[in-house]
């Protein structure tokens, strides 16, 4: 009789285990659901727009809540053609961005850029020649590649004059994790301290 009751008390010690642990199972992939879904997320580099900085199957984690976009940011957005697209900022609303003063740099309200630690090497800041103002809760965006970038110069014709809404914006990119050989925590570069 001892036997049997003991023999329950283990059966019954296990089911509650095995329910613990699908319990714990599914609460764990809800707080991962949900800081996926409004806190950290993974985004995948497609294509070769932001070489060096990023190379093609790179994976990068993006802070969903870094607030508002500031110039050097790497940011992820919803593109000119309705799918996540990642690009760096160049200009904020206010900016008065141009291409190209004397020595063929971008500059920032007149303020040229140095763009040695991020441009892909060899390319120019700019094949096109532009000069526009960033409305107020707009962005300018360019490629790291410029030369293989479809970013803001590239719709300026279209409906939003090239610009994209601060509201458009994903997340800030904060740190490549894939490949691990690569893995890197993303730093806005000095030369946009320097735009006033």
């Amino acid at each position: 009789m001892a036997v049997t009751k003991k023999a329950e008390a283990v059966e019954k010690k296990k089911k509650g285990s095995f329910r613990e642990t699908i319990l714990l199972l599914i609460v764990g992939v809800g707080i991962a659901l949900l800081l996926q879904a409004f806190v950290v997320g993974s985004f995948y580099i497609p294509s070769e727009s932001m070489e060096n900085t990023l190379l093609i199957n790179d994976r990068v984690f993006v802070n969903k809540l870094a607030g508002k976009p500031e110039r050097g940011d790497i940011i992820v957005f919803k593109g000119w053609n309705g799918e996540d697209t990642i690009k760096r900022v160049i200009g904020v609303g206010g900016d008065k961005v141009a291409c190209c003063d004397s020595k063929k740099r971008v500059t920032v309200n007149g303020t040229p850029l140095d763009e040695t630690s991020y441009l892909y090497p060899g390319d120019f800041p700019s094949g096109d020649t532009f000069k526009y103002t960033v409305p107020q809760g707009k962005l300018w965006l360019m490629g790291d590649h410029r030369s293989a970038s479809a970013d803001s110069r590239s719709h300026v014709e279209e409906p939003g004059g090239g610009f994209i809404a601060e509201d458009q914006v994903i997340g800030k990119a904060v740190m490549r994790y894939w490949p691990l050989s690569r893995g890197s925590i993303f730093i806005r570069p000095d030369t946009f301290d320097k735009v006033k």
